[in-house]
């Protein structure tokens, strides 16, 4: 086992890992504000947000304000405790690089 065994692949990515984030600080964050903050495209962050929802990390709620759809997406507890482990595994990892 090596002490980049920790790190997970699906916060690799600095989309991902900024989702993550965002949400890790924030109780939900709707699609719009999480583009804007992440400065990326609808299409970019469509594909991010699937492959975390289908991994378990996070999860939508879809709803109208007025007659406008808005998804809020939300951390789950499985995504939480995989993102806090990644956190302690990089952690780790920069401890170990010095010399």
């Amino acid at each position: 086992m090596t002490i980049i065994d920790g790190l997970n692949k699906s916060f690799e990515n600095k989309i991902r890992l900024g989702i993550m984030s965002v949400l890790a600080a924030n109780e939900s964050m709707d699609f719009t504000a999480l583009k804007s903050l992440l400065e990326v495209t609808d299409g970019n962050l469509a594909s991010h947000i699937r492959h975390l929802e289908e991994a378990g990390y996070i999860t939508c709620e879809k709803k109208f304000i007025g007659r406008k759809p808005n998804t809020n997406y939300m951390i789950t507890e499985k995504g939480r405790t995989a993102f806090a482990e990644h956190i302690s595994a990089l952690e780790i990892f920069l401890q170990n690089c010095k010399s």
